[in-house]
């Protein structure tokens, strides 16, 4: 299970994850600057982010595994099926299409994630190593995304069976955009949920088709 976006609740993830406890062993993972997991001193890149999440997979398993990426884990979930086939045996990916330079401006900052939902921010500055650096995680991430391009050239090298998931209101990712990464994924499934904005496993948990 990778989320790793900068906004979120911890209520309605951890309702989430144990919806997946009763028929999977989950592994779930923080990405760098999130829960107790440093930000380090190297500048945050996808390909980054796929060999930590695979360094925590291998303490635990030498399986392959099935991964769900929501949001920025969702981009990370499609570099590990890229560098890492034959360790992933399928994915659901939710709220992550195409992305190139200029599509979107990311510009986020702490203070307004804060406002958004300080009660989770306050219990994420409780746990962060350095918690001082908050800023910086957000920063960062904006930087990574404004560059980063996720199409044809990454999608396409993706083997698994890939389910491509969205809200039809996602207001971080279009459905168009959305159906337009899914398409260039060779094995591939695509499901837009009604009436649903871009957390849209919190809003519609049994229309979301996992429990």
């Amino acid at each position: 299970m990778l989320h790793g976006g900068l906004f979120g609740s911890t209520i309605e993830m951890a309702a989430f994850i144990d919806s997946l406890k009763i028929n999977f062993q989950v592994i779930a993972v923080s990405t760098r600057g999130h829960g107790k997991s440093e930000i380090g001193t190297n500048p945050l890149t996808l390909e980054q982010r796929a060999n930590d999440v695979m360094a925590v997979i291998n303490s635990v398993t030498k399986d392959s595994v099935n991964i769900l990426g929501f949001s920025d884990g969702g981009f990370t979930a499609y570099k590990i099926a890229s560098l890492y086939p034959a360790c992933v045996k399928k994915m659901v990916v939710i709220g992550a299409g195409e992305l190139y330079p200029g599509l979107r401006e990311f510009n986020f900052s702490a203070k307004q994630a804060i406002s958004m939902d300080t009660i989770y921010w306050n219990q994420q500055l409780k746990l962060m190593p350095e918690p001082n650096r908050l800023e910086e995680v957000f920063e960062q991430v904006s930087s990574c995304y404004n560059k980063l391009t996720v199409g044809k050239d990454l999608l396409s090298s993706i083997k698994c069976p890939v389910l491509v998931m969205a809200g039809d209101r996602d207001q971080s990712n279009s459905v168009e955009h959305v159906v337009n990464a899914a398409r260039m994924i060779p094995v591939h499934q695509i499901s837009i949920i009604p009436n649903s904005t871009h957390p849209v496993f919190n809003e519609n948990l049994q229309r979301f088709g996992l429990v």
